[in-house]
């Protein structure tokens, strides 16, 4: 099967799960792309919470919140990958010491340090704690689009970052015209 045209970078894109991904952690997802080249693709999963808050990676981490505010944010299910590594993907990049740039505005660090500033109120303006991330080997992404399994939008960082979680699947596909009670799973070819 031949790949997706490499023009086409998904980097900094929104995966929105169609009707027919079932189970976890993929069912009504939706996949924010950090990554994207010839070896596959790595993304972060906006809207699925964790069954924990911010307090407890402080205290695995021997961090203190400086608010209660901050204590009791929620943490997210990156995706299936890896899912004891911490990362944070936030907005302004920030300079910390681990950081992958996904665009000018968007950063994913798996440093503490971005963890601390998080826990003294002075980290980046809007983030998302997640524990793990998706991951897709060479051609698997493009596979799965190809197959109906994902829609492929622009990020927004609305959606991204500021909307309630139950509300990020219906908008992101809401933002690109789309009903999702009128979505097929079925796969068209001509």
């Amino acid at each position: 099967m031949a790949s997706m045209d490499q023009a086409t970078d998904l980097t900094g894109c929104f995966l929105i799960a169609m009707p027919g991904l079932t189970g976890e952690p993929f069912e009504r997802s939706v996949c924010y792309i950090c990554q994207y080249d010839q070896q596959g693709a790595l993304g972060l999963v906006l809207n699925k919470p964790h069954d924990m808050q911010l307090s407890e990676i402080f205290e695995q981490t021997e961090m203190t919140a400086s608010s209660e505010q901050v204590a009791a944010l929620p943490v997210f299910r990156g995706g299936p990958v890896n899912t004891e590594r911490c990362l944070v993907i936030h907005q302004p990049l920030g300079e910390w010491s681990a950081t992958l740039q996904v665009s000018d505005q968007i950063g994913v660090t798996g440093s503490s340090d971005v963890l601390e500033a998080i826990a003294e109120g002075r980290g980046p303006h809007r983030f998302q704690v997640c524990l793990g991330y998706a991951g897709w080997g060479a051609n698997q992404l493009d596979k799965e689009i190809l197959d109906n399994s994902w829609l492929v939008a622009p990020a927004d960082m609305e959606v991204m970052f500021d909307l309630p979680l139950e509300q990020r699947w219906r908008s992101a596909l809401a933002r690109m015209g789309i009903d999702p009670n009128r979505l097929s799973s079925d796969v068209g070819h001509a």
